[in-house]
């Protein structure tokens, strides 16, 4: 099975997915994530999601499960890169997302879980 990669940039954790997420793949990715926000204690946690061309269900429910988990161990998720193809998709099956922050790109997304340090007094 093939692992998502996880940088650490101060203190976001920034994911790549440059592959069409299998199932499995993306239950490793939300494990990962969680183990190390809480390894990190990282404030933020960026998705760029770019290179997907097609997200189905089970990968949209998992970004919201992944955010509810981020969101848990304190740490805000931005999903970044999102293509309108992917976007009227999870429209269409009825996946809004609840509680995903989202940003058209990666430098927005980083502006994004900056003030949202700032509001939560988070200190680097």
């Amino acid at each position: 099975m093939e692992r998502i990669p996880i940088l650490r940039m101060g203190a976001t954790l920034l994911v790549t997915i440059q592959v069409d997420m299998q199932d499995q793949t993306a239950l490793a990715l939300q494990d990962d994530l969680a183990d190390r926000i809480a390894k990190t204690g990282a404030s933020g946690v960026m998705i760029d999601i770019s290179a997907l061309e097609i997200v189905d269900s089970f990968v949209g429910r998992m970004l919201a499960s992944i955010s509810g988990i981020a969101r848990i161990l304190s740490a805000t998720t931005v999903v970044v890169g999102m293509q309108p193809a992917v976007a009227i998709t999870l429209v269409e099956l009825g996946l809004s997302l609840e509680g995903v922050k989202t940003a058209l790109n990666v430098e927005r997304g980083l502006a994004l879980l900056q003030r949202a340090r700032e509001e939560s007094g988070f200190v680097d």
